[in-house]
């Protein structure tokens, strides 16, 4: 998935976290978190905190890829 814009992570998480039938609240616990840092994260708000959101992202069991464009080494599987 491609995400451009803070709107669209925000309904990336939302839409995990509702696939894995968890309350904003239990995640917001769960990663140790407040419940407005969950529901801002999930509306799309720009000044998350990149940790955090990091750290919700992989309770999700979701991950982060960065592609360089043009550097077709990253794409490869290594030995």
């Amino acid at each position: 998935m491609n995400i451009q814009n803070p709107e669209q992570l925000g309904t990336t998480v939302r839409a995990r976290r509702k696939q894995l039938k968890v309350t904003q609240k239990e995640l917001a616990m769960a990663c140790g978190t407040g419940l407005r840092f969950i529901v801002d994260l999930e509306k799309g708000k720009q000044t998350c905190q990149i940790g955090k959101l990091l750290h919700v992202i992989q309770a999700l069991g979701l991950r982060v890829q960065i592609d360089v464009p043009g550097d077709d080494a990253g794409k490869r599987e290594k030995p």
